[in-house]
């Protein structure tokens, strides 16, 4: 999850930024129009700079590389259980609602439950890594970075999708939930069962997979509407019917668990091409590009 920096800190890294040569606006700090105090309120409100978003996001990397695999193994066991949520409140949402055409509108937010807690909650969610971990292997250049970012992708995926498992097992328990609710589960977990042809299922992947690390690169800068930024973007992965690798784990084998979808059908129909596409879309559309738009500065400023 993204770090919480210090206002002390961040106030440093802004007024850095601020009093470059190449960026000539320097955040109200020479408006003859202001005391100290506005000043410094102005650069409070000015938008962080690319450079600094890359900054924050890669030192979220770096602090995530150096845990222990125990603790990667908490707490991303944690998170996947944790998005387990998402699938339950949209089930619940869905079965409080009438049978109309805005219903899936409505029911989406339920989506977003998973993701606010393990954001809030700071806990290790595999396809954030694929932002956060590669911008330290793109800038460092070295083999023992990119071999601990794979040992941390290993570990986190495990245990994310163990924990949606244990949780999909929590529901499938006989008495917990009303009539209404497991029908709605039901047929949630079904409809997230990919086609035959995985084709659909990737490119779902891939933009699913670009939206969550376009929100991980958006946080810093987000600040006191961090919960709201999460809540949009994953409801937009919600109601465009994106595959999540989490979120859609727990709903897969759910249907597993409840025979209306085989092992294959898990691995073959929906683990691999959501896999893929989430990658895909978290790397290459997300951390290359953003990487490459201030690989110059970092060069210049090196």
């Amino acid at each position: 999850m993204t770090n919480e920096i210090s206002r002390r800190e961040y106030h440093f890294e802004a007024t850095d930024c601020a009093e470059s040569d190449d960026h000539p606006e320097k955040a109200g700090a020479e408006s003859p129009h202001l005391d100290e105090g506005e000043k410094d309120q102005a650069a409070q409100h000015t938008a962080p700079h690319a450079l600094m978003l890359h900054e924050i996001v890669r030192e979220e990397g770096e602090a995530a590389l150096g845990r222990t695999v125990m603790a990667l193994v908490w707490s991303s066991l944690a998170a996947g259980l944790s998005m387990g949520f998402s699938f339950l409140t949209m089930a619940v949402l869905q079965a409080g609602l009438p049978d109309t055409s805005w219903q899936h509108l409505v029911a989406s937010f339920g989506y977003t439950t998973g993701f606010v807690l393990v954001i809030m909650g700071r806990q290790q969610l595999f396809s954030e890594s694929t932002l956060t971990v590669i911008l330290p292997v793109l800038t460092r250049r070295e083999l023992d970075c990119l071999l601990k970012a794979l040992r941390l992708w290993i570990v986190v995926l495990f245990c994310n999708v163990i924990g949606s498992w244990i949780f999909a097992a929590m529901l499938r328990l006989p008495g917990v939930f009303g009539a209404e609710v497991v029908e709605a589960l039901d047929e949630t977990a079904r409809a997230a069962i990919g086609p035959i042809d995985t084709f659909p299922t990737f490119m779902r992947a891939v933009f699913g997979g670009w939206l969550i690390a376009l929100m991980v690169w958006l946080l810093p800068s987000a600040r006191s509407a961090r919960l709201l930024t999460v809540v949009l973007i994953t409801w937009v992965v919600a109601v465009a019917k994106l595959s999540h690798i989490i979120a859609g784990s727990t709903e897969v084998a759910y249907a597993v668990l409840a025979g209306d979808a085989s092992l294959p059908d898990y691995f073959n129909r929906f683990l691999l091409p959501t896999l893929a596409g989430n990658v895909v879309g978290g790397i290459s559309l997300v951390a290359l590009l953003n990487h490459a738009a201030i690989a110059p500065e970092i060069g210049e400023r090196r």
